[in-house]
């Protein structure tokens, strides 16, 4: 996986080169005050749509607001229920699919017929991009976890579409090093810290990137199960349970039916050793 994110970088990179691109991207990745938004029955044309409401950090909210009308009027758009598969692991196909509402999970095959929770992705993010760069075949399965809308981008279009915008293409790669840098650290995770630390770590990084101010806490706008924060976590599930309980005991989070209020953000990102500063 990780050899596959450096070469798409890389590829990107030689992108921007081509197009004599002399500066780089003003604005790094950013967690923050996501705004979420209610799925409506209606599709809504891309120009209504706002900057504040792409998640800060996806791929989306990176871009100035021109160059993201044109990406959102290259694909073929599509809508969609819960539990539809988006993009299949292990097949050989390039289109990009950029997720514009829903929630959608990021899976992966493992020796034993499980499957492992990678990651998370939501409205403004693009998936599917390594494929389209390097014609490998798919790493990972994505599936809605709830009614979604995307386009989906063919990549003769998107290469096109890079060329014409280095900012864009700068972006991109810087993107795709986040993902491996949020891959790194969770591997690191698993051998540096204990359960409990793991599970805080994760929890106060979904508060982030997922979480709205509720009356009592932090709300994760996630419906995870214990078994896909196990995978995440790299832990097993009594594990998780066990590290749950401890923290609702230590008054940091409530837990509810595949719901997680954090009540103590402060606290839970001491406890995982979480500085301000880190992304």
């Amino acid at each position: 996986m990780a050899v596959l994110v450096l070469i798409a970088v890389r590829l990107l990179l030689e992108i921007v080169a081509a197009t004599g691109a002399s500066r780089y991207a003003q604005e790094r990745l950013r967690f923050g005050s996501c705004r979420w938004r209610r799925l409506r029955p209606q599709m809504r044309r891309p120009r209504e749509l706002s900057d504040g409401e792409w998640p800060y950090g996806t791929f989306l909210q990176r871009l100035a607001p021109p160059v993201r009308m044109t990406l959102l009027g290259l694909g073929v758009r599509r809508q969609v229920p819960a539990g539809q598969i988006v993009i299949h692991e292990g097949i050989r196909e390039s289109h990009l699919v950029l997720l514009e509402e829903g929630l959608t999970k990021v899976t992966a095959s493992l020796p034993d017929g499980r499957s492992a929770l990678l990651s998370l992705r939501v409205g403004g993010d693009l998936v599917g991009e390594m494929s389209a760069l390097n014609n490998a075949p798919r790493s990972a399965t994505v599936t809605t976890c709830g009614p979604a809308r995307y386009s989906v981008i063919q990549p003769d279009r998107f290469k096109r579409f890079l060329k014409e915008h280095p900012d864009a293409a700068l972006e991109l790669a810087a993107m795709v090093s986040d993902r491996l840098r949020w891959s790194n650290r969770r591997r690191i995770d698993f051998t540096s810290y204990p359960v409990k630390l793991r599970v805080a770590r994760v929890v106060a990084e979904l508060c982030r990137t997922h979480g709205r101010q509720g009356p009592d806490g932090i709300i994760i706008d996630v419906r995870l199960t214990q078994p896909d924060l196990a995978t995440i976590c790299g832990a097993s599930e009594t594990s998780i349970q066990k590290a749950l309980r401890e923290l609702r005991t230590d008054g940091l989070v409530d837990t509810d039916y595949r719901r997680i209020t954090v009540r103590d953000l402060a606290s839970l990102r001491k406890l995982g050793n979480l500085e301000s500063s880190d992304d």
